[in-house]
């Protein structure tokens, strides 16, 4: 036997410390990857799962409706699903359970111009609103609608594209648009003092948004893996809200396509959508019980429950680090 000589000594020295038995895990994203998605690229360059023994694979997802499904199915361990989409789709037998909130806050907002003589919800009466078929803002529509103080089909839907939604409303096409509050910046760019908005939280409907889901039985069957994902997950969420830009450096250089200082202004704005009073004092990524209860009954009343279910085994703050706490003092609306 040759002997193992300096080189390979360096070489081993060198090379990163991961378990031999690495498990692979997917995680399937809602939709194609932005911001919101960096840290979980920046932990992975980090090589922060692979030394947890997890071999991470980061999948593009087709919206909330299909990861959930897909995680809920066993198809993949791990995804990224709006909270409400999930509990739709647990009704309809996903074993799906959700582990740790990713947007505290609702990202769905309304947007139009105010010199259409939108000044506010109350003046959406008898205007258009700009949004694709089967959109939650057009679903839940009835909610807000109730929120407002407006009759419900005071309004008139438009099928509007969701990458056409600013030049509809920029031709006049329809008055009103919906979208979520993490692309805000771009309708402050094209429109500046003209844009009017309100985020649904501002009048009182504030389901949670996009959360981190797991499958039931992946869950209970490997319960430490589970734990670590959760909270090598919440500490690069964390080191994102320090400093995002090596977060946005990791995602760059794995996705195509995005700008730079597009996904800059992004992360301003999902800081805002991670931030509770939960997240900041229970622990990054907090659900709260009582919100959950309020989110199942919005739910059950708008979308349907398939089968009801006890809503406290959709979710679990068990596996949180409750020493990681979202930093408010890096927030600006």
């Amino acid at each position: 036997m040759k002997p193992f000589g300096i080189a390979g000594l360096a070489l081993a020295l060198l090379a990163p410390s991961v378990p031999a038995s690495a498990e692979p895990v997917n995680l399937t994203l809602n939709w194609t990857p932005t911001a919101d998605h960096s840290p979980f690229y920046y932990a992975k360059a980090q090589g922060w799962y692979e030394k947890a023994g997890i071999d991470l694979t980061i999948e593009v997802g087709k919206g909330s409706g299909v990861s959930s499904l897909k995680v809920g199915s066993g198809g993949s361990p791990f995804g990224i699903a709006d909270l409400a989409t999930a509990l739709v789709a647990r009704s309809k037998g996903a074993d799906v359970v959700a582990l740790m909130s990713i947007y505290a806050n609702t990202g769905q907002t309304f947007y139009w111009l105010k010199s259409y003589g939108v000044n506010g919800a109350k003046d959406f009466s008898g205007h258009k609103i700009g949004n694709p078929p089967g959109d939650a803002s057009r679903v839940m529509w009835p909610a807000f609608a109730k929120a407002a103080g407006i009759a419900p089909d005071s309004v008139t839907f438009v099928n509007v594209g969701p990458t056409a939604k600013i030049a509809a409303l920029k031709s006049h096409t329809v008055d009103i648009i919906s979208d979520f509050y993490n692309e805000h910046d771009l309708k402050v760019i094209e429109f500046g003092a003209d844009l009017g908005y309100v985020n649904w939280k501002d009048i009182g409907l504030n389901p949670y948004g996009n959360s981190l889901v797991v499958n039931g039985a992946f869950l209970e069957k490997n319960p430490k893996l589970a734990e670590d994902f959760v909270r090598i997950s919440q500490k690069a969420f964390a080191a994102c809200v320090a400093d995002v830009t090596p977060c946005l450096k990791a995602l760059l250089d794995q996705v195509s396509g995005l700008d730079k200082a597009n996904q800059e202004r992004q992360w301003e704005r999902i800081k805002f959508l991670m931030t509770d009073e939960f997240t900041t004092t229970k622990a990054l990524g907090w659900i709260d019980g009582e919100r959950m209860k309020k989110d199942y009954e919005l739910v059950q009343t708008y979308l349907g429950m398939e089968k009801p279910f006890a809503v406290d085994t959709a979710f679990s703050t068990k596996l949180l680090d409750t020493a990681i706490k979202m930093d408010a003092s890096k927030v600006s609306k």
